[in-house]
């Protein structure tokens, strides 16, 4: 026990001297991608009320912070009263539910801060609902999310049990994990009052969200496997193993036109990384030619004004996924239509990086874009057009 005990102290040191978050190491990389003037005017088409813009601070769980914020726009389709819901409550579960599957997997899969819209879908469905009055995940005497930390500390437990020392498990593991888990963000309440009425986690989901997990599918486009079937979303943060429906790239903008045309939001999985995405100007299109081809001044001018875009073809979009072009980096929420000051249609995206952008938190984001760098939807089934649930037998 004791010389686990070390194991656990000295991975959880190397990790803490050596890394910052995933979520810091993106902002970061993408810092450069601005224009120093950017002159855009979008002009609303359809809108979806959506909550206050989050921040989600030091902790790579932005499909937590979109989902739940497309939960919320939920609650407000329906006739509800938009409640602030608790992001670190889906977190929590997530965290303790993907180190079973790490530890019965030896190790064979990603333990990290990300994840995927269904595991909020799923955390859910599973262990209901917290507002976020009740649960902060700020158990750790800051008031800013700060995952360095507790990251290093959850990898250094787990390791030694996957390793060559531990010939059978004890039973107690996942609780003192668990114990960990907590001691950062908090235990979760057996039940709690909310205005004035006493609930438990399930009962807050079931009877004040009012969201049914099973409504809800997602979506993707891949050439490996044949459309209009679900195949294993195959990105590295799917823990789980979950399945999407598998549609051809042109049924993305279908899917997400026919959404916010009837009032459905949408969680959008994508890759930020890429040359034509500026979170400072909150703008995102294909770039129509190679970055590394580009003059000086069409680098400077890459976001100024509305541009030419590249076009986007589904054997393109597979090649981006397989060569690592596209990765599941980021997880926001699409709330609605607009257009540019030239007639093109965006499509305009709440993120969670606070509001500190030229377009107060949100972004606009061309179809072409989303096409080539969707990882995955995920939607209420009825916002997704008849034919293609058809097609689908959703």
């Amino acid at each position: 026990m004791k010389h686990i005990f070390s194991i656990i102290c000295l991975v959880a040191f190397s990790f803490l001297s050596t890394h910052m978050t995933a979520q810091d190491d993106l902002i970061n990389k993408i810092k450069g991608n601005q224009s120093a003037t950017s002159k855009f005017t979008f002009t609303k088409v359809h809108d979806i009320e959506a909550t206050s813009i989050k921040d989600q601070g030091s902790s790579g769980t932005c499909w937590s912070y979109s989902t739940v914020s497309f939960l919320e726009s939920e609650m407000v389709r329906m006739g509800k009263k938009p409640i602030d819901l608790a992001e670190m409550f889906i977190v929590r579960n997530q965290y303790i539910d993907k180190a079973e599957n790490y530890v019965r997997m030896h190790g064979g899969l990603l333990y990290g801060q990300g994840g995927a819209a269904h595991d909020v879908i799923n955390m859910y469905g599973k262990y209901g609902m917290l507002p976020q009055s009740v649960y902060n995940g700020l158990n750790y005497g800051t008031t800013r999310n700060n995952f360095n930390e507790l990251e290093a500390v959850l990898k250094g437990f787990l390791t030694p049990l996957i390793g060559d020392d531990v010939k059978m498990l004890t039973p107690v593991w996942k609780t003192a994990f668990t114990r960990i888990v907590d001691t950062y963000l908090g235990e979760v309440p057996a039940k709690f009052m909310y205005e004035g009425k006493e609930y438990t986690p399930k009962t807050f989901a079931d009877q004040v969200v009012g969201l049914k997990a099973e409504d809800y599918v997602e979506l993707s486009s891949f050439n490996t496997s044949p459309f209009y079937t679900k195949t294993t979303l195959m990105v590295p943060d799917n823990w789980s193993y979950d399945q999407v429906y598998n549609v051809p790239m042109n049924d993305l903008t279908a899917i997400v036109d026919n959404a916010v045309k009837n009032g459905y939001s949408v969680t959008w999985g994508t890759d930020v990384s890429d040359r034509g995405f500026s979170w400072k100007n909150g703008v995102a299109y294909n770039l129509p030619m190679e970055f590394e081809t580009m003059t000086e001044e069409q680098k400077a001018n890459i976001f100024a004004g509305p541009q030419p875009e590249g076009a986007a073809t589904q054997e393109e979009r597979q090649k981006m996924f397989d060569n690592y072009l596209t990765t599941d980096d980021h997880g926001m929420q699409i709330t609605g239509l607009y257009t540019d000051q030239n007639g093109k249609e965006y499509y305009k995206v709440k993120n969670s990086w606070g509001v500190k952008n030229d377009q107060e938190g949100y972004l606009y984001v061309t179809k072409n874009f989303l096409k080539l760098k969707t990882t995955a939807l995920l939607l209420h089934k009825d916002g997704v057009p008849k034919d293609i649930r058809t097609k689908c037998k959703i």
